[in-house]
Order: structure tokens, then sequence, then C-alpha cells
């Protein structure tokens, strides 16, 4: 009788965590540790805060949730391989960042007359690509911040209003081994 081959231990194709490390002497910069790779990283003007707050620049301490995104379809030319949902971005998206609304720190649609809203079609190519970071998600708390994401750096990794940003090419490898359960640490 032969013996029975033992079955092969499935290759993991997305990752567990992500972790941000805090770049020495210039808090607004970090990079992102992955198996393999170090990526470098553009973080909020005010670097990572304990408590954030609405407006206050910086990127939130925590283990964060990707919930999904968005993308350019007419950037990118198709949509990026990943196993987080994601959608085709639209001209009339945009996302809540008003404490006094009741949408506040969720997508709506724009034109939204009287209500303090980031605009997710952007001509500067930040938002190519986009991922939601959950930060503030569940359950809202109004002022605590909010469109924490992961997205498109500024040339020379110029700082964020509080996300976590990558080159455009290094964001895209990325997506390619995150999925919905997969965390970004902030220490």
């Amino acid at each position: 009788m032969r013996p029975v081959a033992k079955a092969a231990r499935p290759v993991r194709t997305t990752l567990a965590s992500l972790r941000v490390r805090p770049q020495v002497g210039d808090r607004r910069r970090g990079q992102l540790l992955v198996p393999g790779a170090v990526i470098p990283c553009a973080l909020g003007a005010a670097g990572i805060v304990r408590t954030k707050r609405e407006g206050d620049g910086g990127s939130p301490r925590g283990s964060l949730r990707l919930l999904g995104g968005a993308f350019r379809l007419d950037r990118l030319g198709r949509r990026p391989v990943s196993a987080l949902p994601l959608r085709p971005t639209r001209p009339s998206d945009g996302w809540c960042d008003d404490p006094r609304d009741p949408r506040y720190n969720r997508p709506i649609r724009l034109p939204a007359p009287g209500i303090s809203a980031e605009r997710m079609w952007r001509d500067d190519g930040l938002y190519d690509v986009v991922i939601d970071l959950g930060h503030n998600r569940g359950p809202i708390r109004p002022g605590r911040g909010s469109a924490i994401f992961l997205h498109v750096a500024r040339p020379g990794f110029k700082p964020t209003e509080g996300c976590v940003a990558l080159r455009l090419p290094d964001l895209l490898r990325l997506l390619r081994r995150l999925g919905p359960r997969t965390r970004l640490l902030i220490p």
C-alpha cells in the first residue's frame, strides 16, 4: 500500500495585515511594511495621532479594516486586481466631512449644497485608486475624523490630511495582496 501524500497547504493570497512605521526625523513620512517589501508612504502633516479630530492633519493610530474602495476607470483602463470590493468612481462621488450632517464620514452624491464634502473625482490623481480604511466607521462619531483612506501619494510624498499614501505603481501591486480581512496597523 502506498503512503497517502499530505495535502498541500493553501497559498495565502491576501495579507492578514500591513504595518506603518513612521520615519525617524520626519513624522509626515513612513514606511509600509509588508512581507518581502518596505514601501515608502506619506502620512498626515501632523504625523500619527492617538486621538483623531476632524481637520487635525493626523493619521489615526489603530488597527484599521480595509472596507473596499474605488478607482478611476478612465485613467487606469481597467479594474485593479484585488480581492477587495472596488467600484469605478463617478464624477458625482463625494465623501461627507461635515460633522453636523447625518451623512458624516460616508459617501454622498455631489453636489450637496451647504454640506462640506470631499470630491472623490479629482484632477490631481490622488484618488485614482482609493481604499476606505474604516476609521470612525462603526459607530461614526461626529468630529472624530472622516475620509481616512489609502490612496495615491503626491509627488515627493508631500503630507496628506490624515491618510496613508503610496506611489501608484506600489499601490496597484499591493492591491493584489489585499482582501476584506486585511488590516492596516498604525502604531
